[in-house]
């Protein structure tokens, strides 16, 4: 709460003056990016960069007054239909990465740009902008991933894959409740398919107690046995051994 009030302010600053002319140019500059982008889906990320700074401009001038929008999220909500995220994602390179930078990542594409934008948050004045930006040109994807992972964690991250599968509004409710749930046994630093495998284990585990599967009772205690801190890992394996002697 002491962070939230000392927010608070008598005299909040004044919007910027409202430039209907640039509103104008700006949101027909972005309808432009898109509608590009929607013909020329395989050379989209030649465009991000211009796009970005659009985007931050839209923000900072007010400009989705110009369509009698209520807020910047209303605004972006028409023009990223499937995922705003991708939105902030380009606006986030904009504003973290130095100008240097943001011209030569066209060469590289958007999404890599994410990552660098990742080690210049940590890095701030001391990013090495013109070593990660050659990494970015020479590996693939889904390696430079990884490489900025290392570099921020110390540690080499294993093989991952995004799956998608379709949900019902109606099943939603007990999905979020079951992740929210998973999410404060395991701590809130657990990602969201941290929480899903644990309640996958949970269920095999149950599953399998009675006359079920040992092989597979095994492996969902092996992974709860994964989610525990060090020292719970430790005392757990004392309990283990007390009962065996």
């Amino acid at each position: 709460m002491i962070g939230l009030t000392s927010l608070v302010t008598e005299y909040p600053p004044m919007p910027s003056k409202f430039n209907r002319r640039r509103a104008v140019f700006v949101l027909g500059k972005i309808d432009e990016i898109l509608a590009w982008e929607q013909r020329k889906e395989t050379e989209r990320d030649t465009k991000f960069v211009e796009l970005a700074r659009y985007l931050c401009e839209v923000r900072e001038g007010q400009y989705w007054r110009l369509e009698s929008l209520k807020c910047f999220d209303e605004f972006l909500e028409r023009r990223f239909p499937e995922s705003r995220r991708k939105a902030y994602y380009l606006m986030s390179i904009h504003e973290n990465l130095p100008p240097q930078a943001r011209k030569q990542l066209k060469e590289v594409g958007w999404a890599k740009g994410i990552e660098l934008v990742k080690l210049a948050r940590r890095d701030g004045q001391n990013f090495d902008c013109a070593t990660w930006l050659h990494k970015a040109r020479q590996m693939p994807r889904e390696d430079f991933k990884k490489a900025v992972e290392k570099e921020l964690t110390g540690r080499e991250t294993e093989p991952w894959e995004i799956v998608y599968f379709k949900l019902y509004q109606s099943q939603m409710p007990v999905i979020e409740k079951a992740i929210e749930t998973a999410a404060l046994m395991l701590g809130s630093d657990r990602s969201r398919g941290y929480c899903l495998e644990m309640i996958c284990a949970d269920f095999l585990a149950g599953a399998n107690l009675d006359n079920g599967d040992p092989e597979t009772l095994l492996f969902s205690m092996t992974r709860f046995f994964n989610f525990l801190p060090g020292e719970q890992k430790q005392a757990f394996l004392r309990r283990l051994s007390e009962k065996a002697s």
